[in-house]
């Protein structure tokens, strides 16, 4: 009989050992990277919002699933700036009063234009109810087949989860609906346990090339604040 093969169990014994470590890293890999990145438990508890900001959130929340939108009696064009317009004007702000940046500006382009004479851009990790928020990139703009378009879609933030996904309320496809997106983790459409972190925002075409973004967090350029809120 021969005796055990004490090397050989040690190196079962080291493979057993770094196989249940990998295995632990990918259960918590997305968590460390929350918290490396300061995004977690303790980063983004619920900012209270001023009456005025709770309304505007309230009007959105609202809207979930509509597909036409009145304001003030008139029928919006419905599309993301004209949703975003009809619900701040529902609180007498009209996001299109401060002119056109540009002679080809889109309705997303006027109101990122109205803040930065009436409020201002951050780019988190915090964010406050009733926040706007801005992307790029999220369609082809100027029918070019580049990836070059700035400033192409809007929405409003409806609240912030404590590991820092936001979730905000925009009319991206057929109708109103409420999409996540994760700053901290922008790559990263679901996790492993379920959850979604970034909503896909822009819609894949079999021109685009192989390093096209999809997903919110990609596509994110900014906050913005309106001042009299």
């Amino acid at each position: 009989m021969h005796p055990p093969d004490v090397s050989m169990s040690r190196m079962v014994l080291i493979g057993f050992i770094v196989a249940l470590a990998t295995l632990v890293g990918c259960a918590t890999s997305t968590e460390d990277r929350l918290r490396r990145t300061g995004v977690g438990p303790s980063c983004c508890k619920s900012v209270e919002a001023s009456s005025r900001r709770a309304a505007i959130v309230q009007t959105a929340s609202k809207l979930v699933g509509a597909t036409t939108i009145h304001a003030n009696g008139k029928r919006i064009s419905y599309d993301c700036a004209g949703v975003t317009r009809a619900i701040y004007l529902e609180h007498g702000i009209d996001l299109y009063d401060s002119g056109a940046p540009d002679a080809k500006a889109n309705g997303v382009r006027l109101i990122h234009h109205h803040i930065s004479r009436h409020g201002k851009f951050h780019q988190g990790p915090v964010v406050r109810p009733g926040d706007l928020v801005f992307f790029d990139n999220t369609w082809d703009y100027n029918h070019d087949g580049l990836v070059n378009d700035p400033l192409t879609h809007v929405g409003i933030v409806e609240r912030q989860e404590q590991d820092g996904t936001v979730i905000f309320i925009s009319r991206v496809a057929g109708a109103i609906e409420r999409y996540r997106m994760n700053l901290a983790l922008p790559h990263v459409h679901r996790t492993s346990d379920g959850r979604v972190l970034n909503d896909y925002i822009r819609r894949k075409d079999f021109n685009d090339s192989v390093n096209t973004a999809y997903l919110t967090g990609q596509l994110f350029a900014a906050f913005g604040s309106q001042n009299s809120l």
